[in-house]
């Protein structure tokens, strides 16, 4: 039967979703079961184990929420955040401004910490934020900004966050899988991302890491989190390991076989050989469209691999380039945002596609559109 509405093949070079490998593909095939199934209860905690190590943390509540990577960012601020706390937050991008935008709704008190789109924020400035409010609830901020290509360093403000009730809030939505995050060695105290980016796996599924300081805080909230959906304490009895699993929701079955294969996949190529892999492959793309006449748009010694943003040549106008780009090569990339927006492009090479051979078949693409 033919479908109702075809869908033509892509090759997906945007900021996300990513393409998506032929096991994890089958992995979703595989037959439904019940969220409460011992079955999927196990395949549940291998998956929760297995993304503690990819975040490089021993904390016990690692889950994914069932959502993507914005219901788990609004689920960070959410357990975290009561009315009239205070919330410092790093704007650099759209991400950090979607950060500061839940905090408000949340009647957070927000302290704007911001920098120039495409450069990183300064630790300084957000450790002389904390010193000026040393009261705030948590500071967060985006590691990987997507919208900028933005590579943001973490450890100075970690380092200075651990002997304060401050909670480290950060977005790791583009990093995680692409390049380290080591959330226990940075003093993160939660982080959040999402599956369609460098794990490779179609989005659905949001993982996210509280540290025990973290759950601390949830459990003696003076009010109960504002959204049912996304309260850790009671997502918490259901996701974490024991006999007594509580009823929640029903969980995305066949996303969560989904991510157990994605993870799977990146613990047999193992974390250092990935995360080379993305860095090579990022590096010459990144030297290869400059060779071409683009200008990176990120800030020098910060530039994420797996998320090149450049300037397109002068003289060029991006949206013909890259509506031709889809439709002539059946190659998708993606526009700017923001104040980047008609300007730049930005070129995802995450999970199975951060390969020399889709470099390849960009660059010649790019070569026939500019000649």
């Amino acid at each position: 039967m033919t479908p109702l509405f075809p869908v033509r093949p892509r090759l997906l070079l945007g900021p996300g979703p990513s393409p998506v490998h032929d096991r994890i593909l089958e992995a979703l095939g595989r037959p439904t079961i019940g969220h409460l199934d011992p079955q999927f209860l196990a395949i549940m905690d291998d998956v929760n184990a297995r993304l503690r190590r990819l975040f490089g943390t021993e904390n016990t509540l690692t889950f994914p929420v069932s959502g993507t990577g914005s219901a788990a960012q609004e689920a960070a601020m959410a357990n975290l955040l009561e009315p009239g706390d205070t919330a410092i937050v790093g704007i650099n991008g759209v991400f950090g401004g979607r950060l500061k935008e839940m905090a408000a709704r949340m009647g957070a008190q927000v302290v704007s910490v911001e920098a120039e789109w495409g450069r990183i924020i300064d630790p300084e400035q957000m450790i002389q934020a904390h010193r000026k409010h040393p009261e705030a609830r948590l500071v967060a901020i985006v590691h990987a900004e997507t919208s900028t290509g933005v590579h943001q360093p973490l450890a100075d403000i970690g380092r200075h966050l651990a002997d304060s009730d401050t909670l480290f809030v950060v977005d790791t939505v583009t990093s995680l899988g692409g390049v380290p995050t080591e959330l226990d060695a940075n003093g993160v105290d939660v982080a959040y991302s999402g599956t369609q980016k460098c794990l490779g796996v179609p989005p659905g599924l949001a993982p996210i890491s509280f540290s025990p300081r973290a759950v601390e805080r949830i459990r003696t909230r003076s009010v109960p989190c504002q959204s049912w959906y996304l309260d850790a304490g009671l997502l918490a009895d259901y996701v974490g390991e024991g006999a007594q699993r509580k009823y929640h929701h029903t969980a995305p079955i066949n996303m969560m076989y989904a991510l157990h294969e994605g993870l799977l996949m990146a613990d047999e190529e193992g974390l250092d050989a990935r995360f080379e892999r993305h860095a090579e492959v990022g590096g010459r793309l990144q030297t290869e469209v400059e060779a071409r006449g683009f200008s990176m748009f990120a800030q020098e010694g910060y530039r994420l691999p797996q998320l090149t943003a450049a300037r397109l040549p002068e003289g060029t106008v991006e949206g013909p380039l890259r509506k031709a780009l889809l439709e002539d090569h059946g190659i998708e990339v993606g526009g700017g945002l923001g104040p980047a927006a008609g300007a730049i492009w930005r070129v995802g090479l995450m999970g199975s596609g951060a390969t020399h051979e889709n470099v390849d078949r960009l660059l010649a693409a790019i070569d026939t559109l500019l000649a």
